[in-house]
């Protein structure tokens, strides 16, 4: 994932005018600017979600498995994009797990905040591609809902 210019986490991507690109060519166009060496075809294809609101925008999600060194790629890419340090403030990798005080890693993550559906998209993909248990996952989500404790003082002053 990505952290935006506006403190918000989302995935890689952007507009597409269909009257010039097909969805898969626009998002390789945009992605080329972006990370330079990953391309996705219709068979990297997710799900689609409409955003309501003042601004309808259906957002079309792929994902794609890569190797760890096509990882490296990415993010040694990334950090060299024209948008970097400007509408991208740096890649985030989602942690997939949840540590024993059952909110570090995951649920702490998903404590974030999200730019329109990206949250959504996360754990949808996270589930579909088996990539976190489902148990694992709902507890994950639980976990972000329940209240947060308040901190105890321990400095003793008044």
């Amino acid at each position: 994932m990505q952290m935006r210019f506006d403190g918000l986490l989302g995935f890689p991507g952007g507009f597409v005018d269909r009257r010039y690109w097909s969805l898969e060519d626009g998002l390789n166009r945009v992605l080329g600017l972006g990370l330079g060496c990953v391309r996705l075809t219709e068979a990297d294809y997710l799900c689609s979600h409409l955003t309501e609101g003042p601004h309808r925008v259906v957002a079309h999600f792929y994902a794609r498995q890569l190797t760890l060194e096509e990882l490296h790629t990415i993010e040694i890419s990334a950090v060299h994009s024209r948008d970097h340090g400007m509408e991208v403030m740096g890649m985030v990798r989602v942690p997939l797990y949840t540590q024993k005080d059952r909110m570090g890693g995951l649920p702490n993550f998903l404590a974030n905040s999200f730019v329109g559906t990206a949250k959504f998209q996360l754990l949808f993909a996270l589930k579909i591609l088996n990539m976190v248990p489902e148990e694992k996952l709902a507890e994950a989500v639980a976990a972000t809902q329940r209240p947060k404790k308040a901190a105890i003082d321990h400095t003793g002053g008044s």
